[in-house]
């Protein structure tokens, strides 16, 4: 069991940084922290993407020399789903920062409890 967990060690490091990112998500009331956690969340499935597309003792997918085996390469598609993901999270994680930033502004706190409290206020 030890020795399957050990050769799998990037698959675990990724399921155990998802666990963490997710109790911060669930358990904090602070909007900063639960942006942390969110982040922790997608740094954990690209790690588990990356680490299933990688393949040991084969080339990157560049045509060379004229070999055409594709058993030789690594499947690029793994990878190419990283590169957008990361993108896609900075923006998400830009835009939640600055929606962060105007709720504070306008709330004065950034725990989510109280806000909404102060949400209901507003609404009666």
């Amino acid at each position: 069991m030890l020795r399957l967990l050990w050769t799998h060690i990037d698959e675990v490091a990724a399921v155990v940084l998802f666990c963490i990112g997710f109790t911060t998500l669930l358990l904090n009331r602070n909007m900063i922290k639960k942006i942390i956690g969110f982040s922790m969340m997608d740094t954990a499935i690209f790690l588990f993407l990356a680490s299933y597309g990688f393949l040991a003792g084969r080339e990157a997918p560049i045509y060379i020399d004229g070999i055409n085996d594709p058993a030789l390469y690594v499947n690029p598609l793994p990878a190419s789903l990283v590169l957008t993901g990361i993108v896609v999270s900075v923006s998400v994680t830009a835009i939640m920062l600055a929606l962060t930033l105007r709720m504070y502004r306008r709330y004065r706190t950034l725990d989510i409890d109280e806000i909404a409290e102060k949400v209901r206020e507003e609404g009666k």
